[in-house]
């Protein structure tokens, strides 16, 4: 055999490692990984947008203000229609609350101040919310004390009267101040006559 021949097939052999060998240090190709199907990335929340979102009122909170907005303004409601209504009140009391007079140490009421109680017990029957305060006075003769006492007794007597005519009794307080609030400071006969009195008050 020649030398040839003998050649080849080392030659064939030599091809063999040698393709071999390129494969295996060939680099295997990397596949990029697909991304699950149906999954999406979630998107970074600025922190300003996540406090404003978290400030924001929920549908509770919501609901509570509009309760709370509908009392307050209920309650302002009546406070204006309480205040309109004490205003009619003192109005119309202008023209009806008259002193009732009172002879010299009595205290009952006489037939001719009469007509002015039947007025004030209407009126206090046309404003159910109103109330009155009864003040009972003297002329200035005799002491304090006695004074003081014989003022009480007057208003106790308009009160009484009052009370006959159907007034509630709870709608009604009295006072004495005896001598010490004339509306008269003349030394006479007919500045005490005016003196001696119950008078009317519509009460703050």
């Amino acid at each position: 055999m020649s030398n040839a021949h003998k050649t080849l097939p080392t030659l064939l052999w030599l091809a063999a490692v040698l393709a071999a060998g390129g494969l295996a240090c060939k680099k295997p190709t990397q596949v990029a990984k697909a991304e699950p199907v149906g999954m999406v990335t979630p998107i970074a929340v600025k922190p300003e947008a996540q406090a404003v979102r978290q400030t924001l009122p929920g549908p509770d909170a919501q609901a509570g203000d509009a309760a709370e907005a509908a009392r307050k303004a209920a309650a302002a409601n009546q406070a204006a229609n309480q205040a309109a209504n004490q205003a009619a009140y003192r109005k119309a009391a202008q023209g009806v609350l008259k002193d009732v007079h009172f002879t010299l140490d009595k205290s009952e009421v006489r037939p001719s101040d009469k007509p002015i109680l039947v007025a004030v017990a209407a009126f206090m029957k046309a404003y159910p919310q109103g109330r009155l305060l009864i003040d009972g006075n003297s002329d200035e003769r005799g002491t304090v004390e006695y004074n003081l006492a014989l003022g009480e007794r007057r208003s106790q007597a308009t009160l009484a009267y009052l009370v006959g005519l159907g007034v509630a009794e709870a709608r009604l307080t009295t006072t004495t101040y005896g001598k010490e609030k004339p509306m008269c400071s003349e030394h006479q006969e007919s500045c005490w006559a005016m003196n001696r009195r119950a008078h009317f008050t519509v009460p703050e």
